[in-house]
């Protein structure tokens, strides 16, 4: 193998792949990125077993291929070679089978590298109808769910985000069990098979670091997940069992309808948050009565903060309620409107945060207990 190349679009291709190697990998082999160099392109390949992702920068992009071949590198250094080099262009040339030569005009690295015919074989497979969506949209999906997943691996599928396609209907949940957060969005296609899959959460918040613009191609089967994006192939398996039902968890009827300014509220959980660092929950109280809001932290060593606030509200009666000022802030972040809706009917029932103008898009947070 010996090819020459400019050193940004190497260096994007390595960016790309290296999210699928993982720390806890036992097989040596899948702490390398595959480097096989064909007519049509430089495929970068890397895997730890859950997640394979893999990236053809094709012929057009490379400025000279002198041999074709294949070889396996560490990827605990490659990326950092490459990101020093000095030049703008960096040849590689394989030396004696398992030895490679990185270099340029003056200075090189010569690297041991491993066989790629020890390279375990790995599938990848599009299906018939792709399921079509902005890339972009998806980005944005994610981004509202995927915090929500939880990090306890006592509960294996509360890890995963939970993808469910009926028709033309997209609905992604994600919860911890102590929140939840759901999105739906109507694709422009018909599904003619439902799709109801975990998909790991630490493999699809890799892929939202990915997406920018463009259509994103989705693939699913049985076990594993295809996502086809511009030159990348982002494989990921599926977590086993059924997802909880989560539809009943949202109440249908609310006591407390509550508008307020999505800012000015972040920012008073933000200030009255800053006595409960440190703390397991962060617990914040809110105080309400009519049109006026109170929200207020103790801690006995620190002492005590209360923030006012004006909203509008349809229900009068006094109620207090307290939740995790964690929980609150970030699904705060995902709520783009100057104004927001909580809904809430009881101190013990779960906080429900919408947007005004968007009914997709649902946060839940349970109350926290204090007495």
């Amino acid at each position: 193998m010996k090819f020459s190349i400019d050193k940004n679009i190497i260096l994007d291709g390595l960016n790309n792949v290296i999210k699928a190697i993982s720390t806890k990998n036992i097989i040596p082999v899948l702490n390398g990125i595959k480097f096989d160099l064909q007519k049509e392109g430089l495929y970068l390949l890397a895997s730890d077993g859950e997640l394979t992702i893999k990236v053809l920068i094709e012929s057009k992009e490379i400025k000279n291929i002198e041999k074709e071949g294949s070889i396996i590198l560490q990827s605990k250094y490659i990326l950092e070679i490459i990101r020093k080099m000095p030049s703008d262009v960096v040849n590689f040339e394989v030396l004696d089978g398992l030895k490679i030569k990185i270099y340029t005009d003056n200075n090189q690295f010569s690297l041991n590298c491993l066989d790629a015919k020890d390279y375990p074989l790995i599938k990848i497979e599009e299906s018939k109808e792709p399921i079509v969506i902005e890339a972009e949209t998806f980005k944005t999906i994610i981004n509202q769910t995927s915090f929500a997943i939880s990090n306890q691996e006592l509960r294996p599928l509360l890890t995963g985000v939970n993808l469910k396609i009926n028709g033309d209907l997209l609905e992604c949940v994600a919860t911890d069990s102590y929140r939840l957060a759901k999105k739906n969005i109507k694709l422009n296609q018909i599904v003619n098979n439902n799709v109801d899959i975990v998909i790991p959460g630490r493999n699809i918040i890799e892929l939202e670091k990915l997406l920018t613009d463009e259509n994103l191609e989705i693939h699913v089967f049985s076990n594993k997940i295809l996502f086809k994006y511009k030159n990348i192939l982002f494989q990921s398996n599926l977590l086993n069992g059924t997802y909880p039902n989560t539809s009943n968890l949202i109440p249908n009827e609310f006591a407390y309808i509550i508008k307020v300014s999505s800012s000015e509220f972040n920012s008073a959980i933000d200030r009255a948050s800053l006595l409960t660092q440190g703390k397991d929950k962060n617990i914040v109280k809110m105080n309400l009565e009519n049109v006026n809001m109170l929200i207020s932290s103790s801690s006995s060593e620190l002492g005590k903060v209360e923030e006012k606030l004006l909203v509008e509200s349809n229900n009068k009666e006094k109620l207090e309620i307290s939740f995790s000022s964690k929980y609150m802030l970030e699904a705060l972040k995902t709520i783009k409107d100057e104004d927001i809706l909580i809904l809430l009917n009881s101190d013990t029932k779960p906080i429900i945060v919408k947007s005004v103008s968007d009914e997709s898009l649902i946060q839940l947070i349970l109350p926290i207990k204090t007495y």
